[in-house]
């Protein structure tokens, strides 16, 4: 979870910012100024700094810079477009997903499960880019900072849901099976 909120902090910031002060140029040099901030103060601890970090740096950087230069909101719009393009195309690579299962469950897990549920990630990132680029096309600032934010976090929370209850239950229901061949 650490690595998540670490990767995202400057769009939650933003939106935090935009959500209390309703000014979205305000928001945009906070998130471009929390997220130097942020690489700055890894690199002084010595940290390695992931590459979803360096390539949120960058969009926010460009796309919040040409939003302030411009003073058009619909670059900084696009940034969660770039964003969840480009974890759907990381996501696309076969097995990306099992280094996040649990030690205990592997054994239990097969590798088609593995790539399937990371497929059905890619799926929702793709998704959540495409939707993103219909609500800047079609909203104000206002209702898209607001409808994007409960679109991504719920889209992700159900799939995370839903992943963890059927992983969950195949698993105990293969951990059944075993123990009762191992007793027969």
């Amino acid at each position: 979870m650490r690595e998540f909120f670490n990767d995202l902090l400057s769009t939650i910031f933003f939106f935090a910012v935009y959500a209390l002060l309703g000014n979205i140029f305000i928001a945009t040099g906070a998130a471009i100024a929390v997220g130097i901030v942020q690489i700055v103060l890894m690199r002084a601890r010595g940290k390695p700094i992931d590459a979803m970090q360096w390539l949120s740096l960058g969009l926010v950087v460009v796309l919040g810079g040409a939003t302030l230069l411009t003073q058009n909101p619909r670059f900084v719009m696009l940034k969660p477009s770039a964003i969840h393009s480009a974890i759907g195309a990381v996501m696309l690579r076969r097995g990306w997903l099992g280094r996040y299962l649990p030690p205990r469950a592997i054994p239990y897990v097969t590798p088609g499960e593995v790539v399937g549920w990371g497929y059905a990630w890619a799926a929702l990132m793709f998704g959540l880019a495409a939707a993103n680029l219909v609500f800047v096309a079609t909203l104000e600032p206002r209702t898209w900072a607001w409808l994007i934010t409960f679109t991504a976090t719920g889209g992700k929370l159900a799939l995370f849901a839903a992943q963890y209850v059927i992983m969950r239950s195949t698993i105990m229901r293969r951990v059944r099976r075993q123990r009762a061949a191992a007793a027969a």
